[in-house]
């Protein structure tokens, strides 16, 4: 529809923006407004919108109206798929207010995008700030095309994270007591804090059990979160690594000496 197509039409001057095809509903309104029959406007726009083209006996008909042009027809031969007009304005509804969002309400922006958008995280980078976000980025784009899917779907999400980090919205760690199962939670104008979701290998169930768990009573020990809350010794060894559990004990009995 714009590449070799109306762009081209635009850049030699033969037709304006306002003039060119830039929905479906706009082949059977011009036709019809130069004097098509209806039902033959409805059809030809059907076929073209699907990509489809135009019958001959169609196009002899449209070539000997007078008021359709030559490059109208060409056009529609070479359109592939189109949006009806409301799909278009719909899209830039949305487009404007992501970013507006974007521009005025930043941290409500990322938490969002990384909340429902984002499946893919390198949590550990994230939480080390800009250059811990650059230095993965660049791992990823040093392998060129050996990265792997995930790898490239990963390496959108930091692009975000890193943009977020350089206008001073800091991604935290997880923390046992204060993280939603899933989403990315806004604990201050400057600070988005990671679900359990966003650890490498806990999944859904793990992370709802988790949340569940801790609302019935807070974590005692590692063991106590293992216990209830279904989480693998490889989790454990993750958060301990990471110092998100570095106020537990390992074990739930205390020693003699710690009661002392």
């Amino acid at each position: 529809m714009w590449l070799g197509n109306a762009e081209e039409l635009i850049n030699k001057g033969v037709v304006t923006l306002k003039d060119v095809i830039g929905c479906r509903d706009n082949i059977m309104m011009d036709l019809i407004h130069w004097g098509m029959d209806d039902s033959i406007a409805f059809n030809i726009m059907e076929r073209v919108r699907k990509g489809k083209g135009i019958p001959d006996d169609w196009q002899q008909a449209m070539r000997e109206n007078e008021n359709v042009p030559d490059w109208y027809i060409d056009s529609c031969l070479k359109i592939k798929y189109m949006f009806p007009k409301a799909h278009a304005t719909a899209y830039i509804m949305m487009a404007l207010r992501i970013a507006y969002f974007k521009v005025y309400f930043p941290i409500i922006y990322y938490c969002t995008y990384f909340s429902v958008r984002a499946d893919d995280f390198d949590l550990v980078a994230m939480a080390q700030g800009k250059e811990g976000v650059k230095a993965r980025m660049k791992e990823i784009t040093d392998k060129g095309m050996e990265a792997s899917t995930k790898e490239k779907n990963l390496l959108t999400v930091l692009e975000i994270a890193n943009e977020c980090l350089e206008r001073g919205i800091n991604i935290k760690m997880v923390d046992v007591e204060k993280s939603d199962s899933a989403n990315f939670l806004i604990q201050d104008d400057h600070t988005l804090l990671a679900p359990f979701r966003a650890v490498p290998g806990l999944g859904d169930n793990v992370a709802k059990q988790i949340v569940s768990a801790r609302e019935e009573k807070p974590f005692l020990s590692k063991e106590d979160l293992s216990n209830r809350g279904k989480v693998s010794k490889t989790l454990i060894e993750y958060m301990t690594v990471n110092n998100v559990l570095s106020d537990l004990p390992d074990e739930n009995q205390l020693s003699l000496f710690d009661m002392m």
